[in-house]
């Protein structure tokens, strides 16, 4: 590719002066250079012209995109490729090389950017399902770095370990802690309530459709918004603490605690968490002696894989009696079986013998790992000592669960979350539950009373074990749990449930969001009438997932059935100190 000629030709929200992402458009060769600008877009959009091949594209990023100032949303060659592929122009795109460093990745949507004709406006949800099956769109989050400055090597030493440390971690990990807790609810408050406007938005621009209200207009919600349910507990309510092992501020390698800092900056410092008001203080009594464990070990910690090294994360699992379960994570590399047999019994021993001991542990596990997460079927978690489970009582319920079965992290919080979902779905002894992504299958199970029966779906099968046992310790006898991929199990599960009784969904999703082909089963399937969307991240793929539920039917996109409508948004707090919140969506049509 010969000279390219370049050339400033759009602008999004930022940093005024900053430029955000230089490329080759398409067709003509022209670089596309990306200046920030001060002034607010129409409409809620960022708005970004490109011209080439021919014509002048408007491209839209959505303001709510931009979370604070000087994060930008840039395009990347294969948005480029998969637009113009859409207008039926295949071919590859050159890139020019970017003019800026690629500081973050950021996930937010895989849709979150869409082009505009004014000829003939674009089909949204053929854009959105297009780009969850393809995986081709790329969003980036850039930041510049100014001209000169250079990585700094990462300091071996970088002071001991004081209160400006501790403090640090805690505006990161618990951003919220300085306000009482009245002023933490009012903050997420206000935050729902954006999310919510937003979402309005985007139902209006991407199906073209006013979007029913149930709330005041002068609110100008899409739904019923509900004041926020605070958490029960307030501080040290996590179930479940993961710790970190790396580099602290005094350069020992063999830290145990949070992150703070950036791979990217070359000044990450694992720094010590029992000060994190989150955090009980059972779990940073198990990492403070897992950190003593591993400074009397010969062996060193795995830092980075291709550097060799063992140790590695610690997770810590309690209950509300005070039971413990620990699970750590190690790097066998080259060691023989006879070697890493020898390193099982020395960490047992501290901890039943030794120093570890004080922690009373309930059980402790050992992973192999080679992977940064591997699930007991590609790596068993290997019990060491104790219990092979741990319990806890919830809505009269003893549920068992296993090391790496999903339960919420606030159990207190989880008790008042699922009442709120059993209110808001209305079910009664002629509907079915549906539980998609279930977990240990508890929603279902705490409402299995007040219906005809119960079919959970969850991804691991040990938490699928975990529910079954549950219920038939519980004695309930109405409850089907499938383990597998739900796009997979959904679709046919449904089928053989077509017999005219109503159905009520509820989903749990990951950040991930649902698969496109399980809102499709849930969108073509007549007999769903309620659906119940429980998100800790209502955004990115969440506002996905809800577009297509309430988009006009399409049968070129397979969304045969009538849409949903978004009746009622209740936030229920169930992570105190943070920016964090569940928001359940009521969903009916």
């Amino acid at each position: 590719m010969g000279q390219c000629e370049e050339q400033v030709v759009g602008w999004v929200l930022g940093r005024e002066g900053e430029e955000c992402l230089g490329g080759t458009a398409p067709g003509k060769g022209r670089v596309v250079l990306l200046k920030v600008s001060r002034e607010a877009p129409p409409a809620d959009c960022a708005c970004v012209w490109s011209s080439g091949a021919g014509r002048t594209r408007k491209w839209l990023f959505p303001a709510a995109a931009i979370q604070a100032t000087g994060r930008l949303f840039c395009l990347a060659p294969q948005v480029f490729k998969r637009i113009y592929w859409l207008e039926g122009i295949e071919r590859r795109v050159p890139m020019h090389k970017p003019r800026c460093f690629l500081s973050r990745v950021g996930f937010f949507s895989k849709s979150g950017l869409l082009y505009w004709c004014p000829r003939k406006p674009p089909d949204w949800s053929q854009l959105l399902l297009g780009s969850a099956r393809k995986r081709t769109f790329t969003h980036v989050i850039t930041k510049r770095r100014q001209r000169g400055q250079k990585s700094q090597k990462k300091p071996s030493h970088l002071g001991p370990l004081d209160s400006s440390w501790q403090e640090r971690l805690a505006d990161v990990v618990t951003p919220l802690w300085r306000l009482s807790y009245e002023e933490q609810l009012k903050v997420k408050f206000e935050a729902q309530k954006k999310i919510l406007q937003r979402l309005e938005s985007y139902l209006q621009m991407f199906n073209g459709f006013k979007v029913t209200t149930a709330a005041p207009k002068s609110e100008e919600f899409c739904c019923l918004l509900q004041p926020i349910i605070p958490s029960p507990v307030i501080d040290g309510y996590r179930n479940k603490s993961t710790f970190s092992v790396n580099r602290g501020p005094d350069g020992n390698p063999k830290t145990v605690g949070y992150y703070l800092g950036t791979w990217r900056d070359r000044n990450m410092v694992c720094v010590q968490s029992n000060h994190l008001k989150n955090i009980p203080e059972k779990h940073s009594q198990v990492a403070q002696y897992y950190e003593v464990f591993l400074r009397q070990s010969p062996l060193e910690p795995c830092l980075l894989f291709h550097e060799g090294g063992h140790w590695r994360e610690l997770t810590v699992r309690t209950n509300s009696q005070g039971h413990t379960m620990a699970i750590i994570t190690f790097h066998p590399q080259e060691l023989s079986k006879e070697e890493l047999c020898v390193q099982k019994e020395t960490v047992k021993e501290f901890f039943i013998k030794g120093p570890g001991a004080v922690c009373n542990l309930t059980s402790l596990y050992f992973q192999e790992s080679t992977r940064t997460r591997c699930s007991h079927q590609q790596s068993p978690f290997q019990l060491l000592f104790g219990e092979p489970h741990i319990f806890e009582e919830l809505l009269g319920l003893k549920v068992r669960i296993s090391p790496d079965a999903f339960f919420q992290i606030n159990t207190a919080g989880a008790e008042v979350l699922y009442r709120t979902i059993g209110k808001l779905s209305g079910v009664n002894s002629n509907t079915i539950l549906l539980d998609i992504c279930c977990g240990t299958g508890v929603i279902g199970l705490s409402l299995a009373k007040y219906t005809s029966q119960v079919l959970g779906i969850e991804l691991v099968e040990q938490a699928v074990e975990d529910a079954r046992w549950t219920a038939a310790f519980n004695g309930i006898t109405n409850c089907e749990f499938y383990a597998g991929q739900a796009e997979k199990i959904l679709p046919q599960l449904l089928k053989s449930k077509e017999n005219g009784q109503l159905i009520v969904a509820v989903v749990n999703p990951a950040r991930a969001g649902l698969h496109y082909q399980v809102v499709q089963a849930i969108r073509n399937c007549r007999a769903i009438c309620t659906l119940v969307f429980i998100s800790c991240k209502p955004y990115g793929e969440t506002t996905r997932n809800i577009i297509e539920l309430c988009c006009p039917p399409n049968s070129a996109k397979k969304l045969l059935g009538k849409p949903f409508v978004l009746r009622q948004a209740v936030p229920v707090d169930l992570f105190p100190h943070t920016l964090h919140c569940e928001l359940v969506f009521l969903f009916t049509r």
